[in-house]
């Protein structure tokens, strides 16, 4: 197993850390000039915050990676500190049974945004939104397919980078 140095696992989290930063400002923005606002963007963080220790509990026990350096993005050294040692074959089904749950974070930003462009158009707002949906649909994903997931020892039968039936 590759081990990652702390560079390589801070490039790993620089999407992930840009996705909650651009999306608690879209969200934040949306809501503003209401004294709701900075709650609304602070709640997003939160959000963002609690969706990776919620991987790290729940997920991560599963993963080859857990109690390692090889973990791309650091999960699984902290996770070891969080939970023990689960299944691996189990990783897939609590992989779809907890994915869920950080979802929405790739989701409000853009209808939060969406509607306050709708409501008032701005050209701020909409680049914001823009460059949180570049962001969290294109980097994101990316970096982490090449980056983590190509090497990753359980790709095959994980739901998100794992083969179609029949393929």
């Amino acid at each position: 197993m590759n081990e990652y140095t702390h560079r390589e696992t801070l490039v790993a989290n620089l999407p992930y850390a840009a996705m909650v930063l651009l999306g608690a400002a879209a969200v934040a923005w949306a809501f503003s000039p209401s004294p709701w606002a900075l709650a609304a963007g602070a709640g997003y963080l939160a959000y963002g915050l609690g969706g990776a220790l919620w991987i790290m509990v729940f997920m991560c026990p599963y993963c080859a990676y857990y109690a390692t350096r090889a973990c791309p993005c650091g999960y699984g050294t902290i996770s070891a500190r969080l939970a023990r040692k689960g299944e691996r074959e189990c990783f897939s089904d609590q992989f779809k049974k907890h994915i869920p749950v950080i979802v929405p974070l790739w989701l409000i930003p853009v209808a939060c945004g969406g509607w306050s462009l709708w409501r008032s158009f701005s050209w701020d707002l909409a680049g914001l939104v823009a460059a949180f949906a570049i962001n969290s649909y294109v980097i994101l994903p990316l970096v982490s397919k090449r980056h983590g997931c190509a090497d990753c020892p359980q790709k095959d039968g994980c739901p998100w980078m794992g083969k179609p039936a029949g393929a």
